[in-house]
């Protein structure tokens, strides 16, 4: 599917419509948009396949389809996803298919244990939404980040693991020697291990006019979304490798992006800040705060101001800006017996145990983390010999 463009009629200004493409999105599905809004072809052929009526947001299928409003669950169906698994329980359960997932779910499997990997967004965690990976071992010219995280599953299949799509899990309990996860069509599994590899996403600004705004100019994914805005200009928020980074990418689309940081100066590889500051297409503002997102049905302006006066502020006018300001782990579904830090990474022992036992944790979301693909996968190994043991005790 993620060689077959399905298209999206829909407008901005539709909730229903940034739905689906926030859906699509998280699960790797390109997609062709057609905004309705003073398009009188665009509008014709909505009307032409549900009676008349404007119903969006209207999806067409590559084998052609038709999909009028499908809630998430209806589209994860037509899409082939598959979103229930095959048995009630398991020797393993892992929540999440990053890196450190999918490699701790093929090491347990290659084992011959029964392995369930949930996953609500696209198969292969962040690094599957990521341009390109340059420093994972064994890739000397780099690989694609979809590339890999595609190679990932395939492996992870070959062995035996059985991966659920598009379903978050709610919550997990415990109960004698078994470890229970419900998942938000509310079925229940369980089994004598869960790991838990949901990794973190990126913060959000917390400023009046973002929350609206998401999906209609407000982005986290330069790859997903950034090809949207071809030949425009864009802001990029963030000081970081991964603000620098998808700056990088984001010009091989637009004209012209916009790099506000907070700080005075990147806080980047080397190489990174060198490639940014010899980039015609890249401006570079330190000491810059975004206060605040304008528009009603779409992004319409940046108010921001320098970091040290609260007074000053300017407009600016990109067609979208891309949020990359700093990550939060993936753990408010858990109960509060699992112990966390003040920020809500996971805490977990030298096993990678958390604190209820048989729950072990690894990659981003864990305490500790250094947030490389590399070293998440070597954490998703560690994590599953440490399981091994623990399967023998149960």
């Amino acid at each position: 599917m993620a060689d077959d463009k399905l298209e999206l009629y829909g407008a901005n200004w539709c909730g229903d419509c940034r739905r689906a493409k926030k859906f699509l999105g998280e699960q790797r599905i390109h997609y062709d948009w057609l905004d309705i809004t003073d398009n009188d072809e665009a509008i014709a052929f909505v009307e032409s396949v549900n009676d008349g009526k404007r119903r969006i947001p209207t999806i067409v299928l590559p084998d052609e389809r038709v999909l009028s409003n499908p809630t998430n669950a209806e589209l994860a169906a037509a899409l082939g996803l598959r979103t229930q698994a095959a048995m009630s329980y398991y020797d393993v359960i892992i929540v999440g298919s990053g890196p450190a997932g999918l490699t701790a779910a093929l090491y347990l499997a290659r084992e011959g244990n029964e392995v369930l990997v949930i996953e609500k967004s696209g198969l292969g965690g962040q690094t599957g939404i990521t341009d390109r990976l340059d420093n994972f071992p064994g890739f000397p010219e780099g690989i694609t980040g979809s590339e890999f995280a595609d190679r990932l599953v395939q492996q992870a299949k070959r062995f035996g693991v059985e991966i659920l799509q598009a379903q978050a899990v709610t919550s997990l309990r415990t109960e004698a020697e078994s470890r229970y996860v419900t998942t938000s069509d509310g079925q229940e599994y369980g089994a004598k291990a869960v790991v838990i590899t949901t990794g973190s996403t990126y913060r959000r600004l917390e400023v009046p006019g973002e929350e609206q705004l998401l999906g209609a100019g407000v982005h986290f994914c330069a790859t997903c979304d950034g090809p949207f805005y071809r030949g425009e200009h864009v802001a990029v928020v963030g000081g970081g490798n991964s603000a620098a980074e998808e700056s990088l990418f984001l010009t091989r689309f637009v004209d012209r992006v916009t790099l506000l940081v907070r700080g005075e100066a990147l806080k980047a590889a080397p190489l990174v800040i060198d490639k940014i500051h010899d980039n015609d297409k890249i401006e570079v503002r330190y000491n810059t705060s975004v206060r605040e997102l304008r528009g009603d049905t779409k992004l319409e302006g940046l108010v921001v101001g320098a970091t040290a006066d609260a007074n000053a502020t300017e407009i600016l006018n990109p067609a979208a800006v891309f949020l990359f300001v700093g990550l939060s782990p993936n753990s408010d579904w858990l109960p509060n017996a699992v112990e966390r830090n003040e920020h809500g990474f996971l805490c977990t022992d030298k096993t990678l145990e958390t604190s209820i036992g048989g729950v072990f944790a690894a990659g981003d979301v864990r305490l500790g983390a250094t947030n490389q693909a590399a070293s998440a996968a070597g954490e998703g190994a560690t994590v599953a010999l440490m399981v091994r043991e623990h399967l023998k005790t149960t």
